[in-house]
């Protein structure tokens, strides 16, 4: 498609990373951008992720080809009404970044059926725990899934267009229904959030009466509640957003939870083994080890000594390598090893970490 004018409400981590990704597909695109807050724009700005910025949401609607809301679910609900009352381009493309679809499709129906526009919904599944526009990254959609999720508004050649402007991302895009986007989600993404945030709640109430609780939290409870510092506000609004989904979860959950109280009440010894062989089985057999999702990265692990200097002697082997992350496993071992894990996005920089760590250290490098 020619020259064209996207518009994005939100420049935050997502809004600020797809206008990065879309200037490296598409240079010659002018890309405009909406922020309630000065201090984003003046950032987005300042770094090229828009070519102009304004704190009226409605003033550049009018001049976009393509506008795509990356803001909270229910403000980007108050935007489509807003858009309903604006008189833009002819066969405009409307999408958004939330992480519920249901509401927001049946919202793009509502208000904008009778407007001579497209709409698709969208929700990149990437994120970070860095936020605003001096968290935007380029990268940050690269191998994540970008779902669509079509409305009665969508065209066939919507989502076509749409992969073509977000090409530069280097996503894995997919289609699904916005109804079975949130039932699937509700349990890989929605239903994990409250059960790590109930384990640190309920971890918090122990440690008043058994102080080692703190000290002893590492490992699998370290891994397990992470996403339990996740921003508040966001996560209230999805789980409002999908909640007979959730709450269908969280009833099943309970009834599994039920069955193994009553397995450890009969000392079923060979249950509780099949309890956890099937788990591990069905994990090995998902796509959570084949780049199937947001959190799903590539990760190498090194048997390092508690000496001095030993994870910057690694990092500069490393050094020009783009990395997702890293962090100390086992932090409360007794033994003079911990366990360093490198996350990487992609296969090829997996590869040369392993050699260069091989080549040059005596540390034990390898990978699950």
């Amino acid at each position: 498609m020619g020259k064209k004018v996207i518009y994005i409400a939100g420049l935050g981590l997502i809004g600020g990373s797809l206008a990065l990704g879309i200037k490296r597909g598409h240079p010659d695109y002018t890309v405009l951008g909406y922020n309630r807050s000065d201090k984003s724009r003046i950032i987005a700005l300042e770094r090229g992720l828009v070519d102009e910025a304004t704190d009226d949401f409605a003033a550049f609607a009018p001049l976009a080809d393509i506008i795509i809301l990356a803001v909270p679910i229910k403000q980007t609900i108050v935007f489509l009404k807003t858009l309903s009352q604006l008189d833009l381009k002819d066969n405009v493309i409307i999408t958004d970044a939330g992480s519920t679809k249901l509401e927001i499709v049946a919202a793009a129906e509502k208000y904008l059926m009778d407007k001579s526009v497209q709409f698709v919904g969208s929700h990149p599944m990437a994120g970070s725990h860095k936020s605003g526009a001096v968290a935007a990254d380029g990268h940050l959609f690269e191998n994540a899934y970008y779902i669509f999720t079509p409305s009665k508004l969508t065209k066939k050649s919507t989502i076509a267009t749409l992969k073509d402007l977000l090409s530069g991302l280097q996503a894995r895009f997919i289609e699904i229904e916005a109804a079975e986007h949130d039932r699937v989600t509700s349990q890989v993404s929605h239903f994990p959030h409250i059960l790590s945030a109930s384990l640190m709640e309920q971890a918090g109430e122990y440690a008043g009466e058994h102080d080692m609780t703190n000290r002893f939290a590492a490992g699998g409870f370290r891994d397990m509640t992470r996403i339990a510092e996740s921003e508040p506000g966001m996560w209230t609004s999805i789980l409002l957003t999908n909640k007979e989904a959730v709450l269908e979860r969280i009833s099943d959950f309970k009834q599994r939870l039920d069955r193994v109280a009553q397995l450890l009440s009969q000392d079923d010894e060979e249950a509780i083994w099949n309890y956890f062989a099937q788990a591990r089985q069905t994990r090995k057999e998902m796509e959570i080890h084949k780049r199937g999702g947001v959190e799903s990265f590539f990760d190498i692990f090194v048997d390092v000594p508690d000496e001095e200097d030993v994870i910057l002697e690694i990092l500069e082997l490393l050094r020009g390598t783009s990395l997702v992350n890293i962090h100390i496993n086992e932090e409360n071992r007794e033994d003079i090893s911990g366990i360093l894990q490198i996350s990487f996005k992609n296969a090829k920089d997996l590869d040369h970490a392993r050699k260069v760590i091989t080549d040059n250290t005596d540390y034990n490098v390898f990978i699950e």
